[in-house]
């Protein structure tokens, strides 16, 4: 299970506290680092887990790493957002953070550009560590922009489709859907009307529904958010105008978006016991790897079927395909420990018994390909999808820009006003989009 700061409203909203962070980090270091990595010293870890599991887990990684270290102690700080990271990779000095941790992968472009986070390349390099051969394309894409690498993976997350088993078997539905237009007509099966609302959704298709967010949709779509030039592509790729219409279509078909909205309110919270898959108030749910062990605590009383989500017709072949993010880490610029610090941000992404003990003790998929294959990591079925997803060749995540999520905050702004009928012309409403962050971008360089 995540940590609540990995949910996708923080994600998109993070970025905003680090328009003061690009002003004071700017430039990049380079090889720079002095200390002598054979010295007794302590480092300071940030990270923003919190549940007594995860710090627990991290903990226990962190022992392990000072055993194999004995001259490296580490002070683990958790619970830490990144509005406190910010602020300390700002101020600076001995109290702050030599490693850094941060859920919000859509920021990599920022922690970059501005050297909030330190260029990890002479790092890799001394190291002689081939990232090709050792993490998954997606992951290595969600960590750099533009051809600076200032962080590298620590776990991920996989988006797939959750279903109700039972509710499948009672509407006679064989097997989860693999296309959109084979789930148009599951999602309208399974769903059950009671007067003016529902006794079972099939799915809760609007991008209020939780994860059912603009770009876990576009995942599924072969697409291009920007050209080669570096500008919007929206109002350009058919793709884009492909999905809109889709998810439109199902919220017209499954009772309009003022029925749906008023049966969402009656949803319990998404990270509670009463998540309307946990109720069976929805059949069907978009959701990442975590939501089966948070079903199965949940004590739900039916049997849960876990599937990639589905593709584009036309894109058959792509079928596994997913949504990708996760944990990024990385090193404090102002660090004056950063050989040490680099000692700890390579053993918690690359090796083996770390990456997998992490995982199996937080329920989030491994991001290295050994730790993926290890005969130590506990799979069952369901978590087994969520695995191959993150290894599927056109699994994907959206790229980085220079102002972070503010791109995918503006264009999940036009799905609002789209569904919901307020903007009528899809054409016209992508092109004032594309050219809204075409400015943005640029005043942010």
């Amino acid at each position: 299970m995540p940590g609540i700061s990995r949910k996708t409203a923080i994600a998109l909203t993070a970025s905003a506290s680090l328009a003061l962070l690009a002003t004071a980090c700017t430039g990049q270091s380079e090889s720079g680092a002095t200390d002598d990595p054979d010295a007794r010293t302590t480092i300071t870890f940030w990270h923003g887990w919190s549940a007594p599991a995860e710090v627990k887990a991290i903990q226990e990684n962190v022992d392990r790493f000072e055993k194999a270290h004995s001259n490296i102690t580490v002070k683990v700080v958790g619970n830490i957002n990144d509005d406190k990271l910010n602020q300390a990779l700002r101020a600076g000095g001995s109290n702050g953070p030599d490693v850094v941790s941060s859920f919000t992968t859509s920021n990599i472009g920022k922690f970059c550009s501005s050297g909030a986070f330190l260029d990890l390349k002479p790092f890799i390099e001394k190291s002689k560590l081939d990232l090709d051969k050792l993490i998954p394309k997606p992951m290595l894409d969600y960590t750099q922009f533009e051809g600076t690498r200032c962080a590298l993976p620590l776990l991920g997350d996989a988006y797939g489709l959750y279903y109700n088993k039972d509710a499948f078997e009672k509407a006679g539905i064989k097997s989860p859907p693999k296309t959109w237009s084979e789930f148009a007509k599951v999602a309208k099966k399974l769903t059950v009307t009671k007067g003016d609302s529902y006794r079972q959704l099939g799915f809760m298709p609007t991008y209020h529904g939780y994860e059912t967010v603009v770009d876990h949709y576009m995942s599924q779509w072969d697409h291009a958010y920007f050209d080669k030039d570096g500008k919007s592509n929206i109002a350009k790729d058919p793709a884009f105008a492909e999905m809109f219409t889709y998810q439109k279509k199902l919220v017209d078909d499954l009772g309009g978006f003022a029925r749906l909205e008023r049966y969402r309110n009656t949803f319990g919270d998404e990270w509670g016991a009463k998540h309307p898959f946990h109720t069976g108030q929805v059949a069907m749910q978009l959701d990442g790897e975590w939501r089966l062990g948070m079903a199965k605590d949940a004590g739900v009383g039916f049997e849960i079927g876990t599937a990639p989500m589905p593709v584009a017709d036309d894109e058959a072949d792509e079928y596994g395909k997913g949504f990708l993010s996760g944990t990024i880490i990385g090193i404090a610029p102002r660090s004056e420990k950063q050989n040490a610090a680099w000692e700890l941000v390579k053993y918690l992404t690359t090796d083996t018994e770390a990456v997998v003990s992490f995982a199996n003790a937080i329920h989030n998929v491994p991001s290295t390909f050994a730790a993926l294959k290890s005969p130590d990591l506990k799979v069952d079925p369901g978590f087994k999808t969520f695995l191959d997803i993150a290894q599927h060749p056109h699994s994907n995540t959206p790229p980085a820009s220079v102002n972070g999520s503010t791109y995918q905050t503006t264009l999940q702004d036009f799905g609002y006003q789209y569904e919901s009928g307020k903007v009528k012309d899809l054409k016209a409403g992508l092109e004032k989009t594309a050219r809204q962050i075409d400015t943005d971008i640029e005043q942010a360089k």
